[in-house]
């Protein structure tokens, strides 16, 4: 977690106002560890308003969802925390130093910390992504291009795979991540290569698998696979690190990071290869800023995950795509492939050409939020 927080805005913040929301999904992501068809097709979240003093606003997602399953997290306990703890410790403040009085709750702090840069971006009338580059203390020349992926969740047939797999490599996507789990791995990941032998393709298994799955994931290593993501325990390091050395497939270590000490963990041991970092999952931007740097500093190949954010959460994870250290496709598909519409008035559009997004350039978070559909989003959540 986060042991500092250098950024200061020269107003102190006035208030922060929360917003649950929950939205329907264009698509249901199942995974590994399964989806509630039913209550999981609308999205759960909490937006942060976070207002300075002079009236400057900034705007940040927690996506903590309904249930504890990902995350120990849900919307429920985020708003607790936020309301009784994080949001008190820091009014009337230039900075956001009193949450260093509490632990945990990432992903509640991620949505007060982005909330309060996106403030102080434009507050210093600069896109969110110049205070990132600022803060890492040397000239790193962000990218005007995110290069994305999609991320296809779980089908009831190999048939139904296939056709949205080449429903997204026809709209322009180049990385294709297809979840499985135990009896949908192997025979699924041969039949896509088979399919598409030039494809980069991944698989990722949210922390289905044990060392006794071994003789599988090997088989895995002739598919020319980008990486394996998460195969093992959800908290596991050491695990992974008897795992790796059997594999020539690279290791993407999701769940298991929390901290740059996991990243250090991690590459010390030989755990893993690659990283996928979600601010949400590791407390915010300062944690995600350190996790860069060691990556970017140790040839660590690294990409900015996804949680199914709207554009709110979707804008921060851009600007940190736009760091030079972030070396392999994010999951930060455009807007339609989530939301229709979305709550912001942008929209985030895949360049077909080379499968990427652009860059926001304006001034702060870079997407303002459409009232009328805010208050349709929090409506639904109370009403779920």
């Amino acid at each position: 977690m986060a042991e500092h927080y250098p950024l200061q805005s020269a107003s102190p913040i006035r208030r922060v106002t929360l917003h649950p929301i929950a939205m329907p999904l264009v698509e249901v992501l199942v995974t590994s560890f399964g989806s509630d068809a039913g209550r999981d097709a609308l999205r759960a979240a909490v937006l942060a308003e976070l207002e300075l003093a002079d009236g400057t606003t900034g705007w940040g997602e927690c996506v903590a969802s309904w249930s504890p399953a990902y995350s120990y997290e849900t919307t429920q306990t985020a708003m607790h925390v936020l309301n009784d703890y994080f949001i008190p410790a820091v009014i009337g403040k230039h900075d956001l130093g009193g949450l260093k009085a509490y632990r945990g709750h990432p992903m509640a702090r991620m949505a007060l910390e982005s909330a309060f840069w996106a403030a102080v971006a434009a507050e210093r009338n600069v896109p969110l992504g110049d205070l990132f580059t600022d803060s890492a203390g040397r000239p790193y020349q962000r990218k005007a291009r995110a290069l994305v992926g999609v991320s296809i969740g779980i089908q009831p047939t190999l048939d139904e795979t296939l056709a949205i797999i080449d429903k997204r490599i026809k709209e322009g996507y180049r990385r294709i991540k297809l979840k499985i789990k135990p009896g949908w791995d192997y025979e699924l990941m041969h039949a896509v290569r088979s399919a598409y032998p030039d494809i980069l393709l991944m698989a990722d298994a949210n922390s289905a698998y044990t060392l006794d799955d071994v003789a599988m994931l090997k088989k895995l290593d002739g598919l020319n696979l980008l990486m394996i993501e998460q195969p093992l325990g959800y908290l596991d390091i050491y695990q992974h690190s008897k795992l790796q050395p059997q594999l020539g497939t690279p290791i993407c270590l999701d769940e298991s990071i929390h901290t740059v000490d996991d990243v250090r963990l991690m590459h010390e041991l030989g755990a893993g290869k690659i990283i996928n970092l979600k601010p949400g999952r590791v407390g915010g931007i300062v944690e995600s800023l350190k996790i860069h740097r060691y990556c970017h500093e140790n040839g660590i190949p690294l990409w900015i995950g996804g949680m199914l954010e709207t554009g709110v959460g979707r804008a921060a994870n851009l600007a940190l795509a736009s760091l030079p250290g972030v070396t392999l496709p994010s999951d930060l598909s455009a807007t339609n492939r989530y939301y229709d519409p979305d709550l912001t008035y942008e929209v985030f559009t895949l360049n077909a050409e080379d499968s990427t997004i652009d860059v926001l350039t304006a001034a702060g978070l870079g997407v303002r939020v459409v009232p009328e559909r805010l208050a349709v989003a929090t409506a639904a959540y109370y009403a779920a």
